[in-house]
């Protein structure tokens, strides 16, 4: 998720799950072939297992990226075919590479070429008027002829004009149906589904279909969602899991560190604003947080106060 899924955000997640699979903001192959890699590409061990997903359509460059991402030790790389940005549609990446799924399949295949970690697809059921069930069959099918077996499926077609990037991710009705045919279509493949989920119950259920669920905007509102996923569906039976106010404090060294390097306070913690959602104290934590945590000068008395304001539970 873009301006979501950066590194402050993926260590702060870290605290609350160590198994689940975790993505990049998607980077495009210009940023990394031609912007500061620290920037882009940086990342802290902890964050692992994590998966780098990248934005182009041309092979070659892809394929650079590729090599470049498994260098920094990235253990796995996804190509986005989902987003439907004005932006990204300029550079003719995105969601509108699903009207060429052979272009698609040759990127990927330029990419598994020079790489042994996993590549992987996430796109749409459909874009603008190519959204029947068939041309989401055919995208597959096509794409897996490169040897991509792990499709994330997006359960919402996108109108690539007349939507906004926000209004694509409400606006067009989730067709869940379609992934879950999918499935049974293409047995052999890894499908995985995205779209509308905000508990762990709907993810239960969907398990039941596919191969695996992707969780966006619902763990960045309430991030202590995930809280339980290592016991339920990673078998992680031993794992301790912590209170919102250990998350919290676990977070200190980090931001202590971080400030110390000349990071804003801000590019932190707007990521821990929803750690409290539904509990008592939370409209305090989140006030003190995005009045006082703006400023240059903001400091991590800042989070230590916003703490205090929580009660023990």
């Amino acid at each position: 998720m873009m301006k979501v899924t950066d590194r402050h955000y993926r260590s702060f997640l870290r605290r609350i799950t160590k198994h689940t699979l975790l993505y990049t903001e998607m980077v495009s192959v210009g940023a990394v072939l031609q912007g500061d890699r620290a920037r882009y590409l940086g990342y802290s061990p902890e964050e692992k297992p994590l998966v780098l997903q990248i934005g182009g359509d041309q092979p070659q460059q892809l394929q650079e990226c590729a090599q470049i991402a498994e260098d920094f030790g990235y253990d796995e790389l996804n190509l986005n075919v989902g987003c439907p940005s004005p932006r990204v549609q300029t550079g003719n990446f995105g969601a509108c590479l699903m009207a060429e799924p052979e272009r698609v399949a040759d990127a990927v295949a330029a990419m598994r070429a020079v790489v042994g970690i996993p590549v992987t697809v996430k796109h749409r059921i459909g874009i603008d008027e190519l959204d029947r069930y068939e041309d989401m069959a055919r995208f597959v099918e096509i794409v897996s002829h490169s040897g991509c077996d792990r499709f994330i499926v997006h359960a919402r077609k996108a109108w690539l004009k007349g939507l906004s990037p926000k209004q694509n991710r409400t606006v067009p009705p989730l067709r869940y149906a379609d992934v879950h045919r999918l499935k049974a279509d293409f047995p052999q493949l890894l499908v995985e589904i995205n779209g509308g989920f905000s508990s762990l119950e709907q993810v239960g259920e969907q398990l039941a279909d596919v191969d695996g669920v992707m969780i966006g905007r619902a763990a960045d509102s309430d991030p202590y969602l995930l809280a339980e996923v290592d016991g339920r569906f990673f078998g992680d039976r031993d794992g301790v899991v912590p209170t919102r106010r250990e998350v919290a404090a676990s977070m200190l060294p980090y931001v202590g560190e971080w400030l110390a390097r000349g990071e804003r306070l801000q590019r932190i913690v707007r990521h821990m604003l929803g750690l409290f959602a539904g509990q008592p104290g939370a409209r305090a934590w989140r006030r003190h947080l995005s009045e006082y945590g703006n400023g240059e000068a903001a400091g991590l008395e800042v989070l230590q106060e916003a703490l205090a304001l929580v009660p023990e539970i």
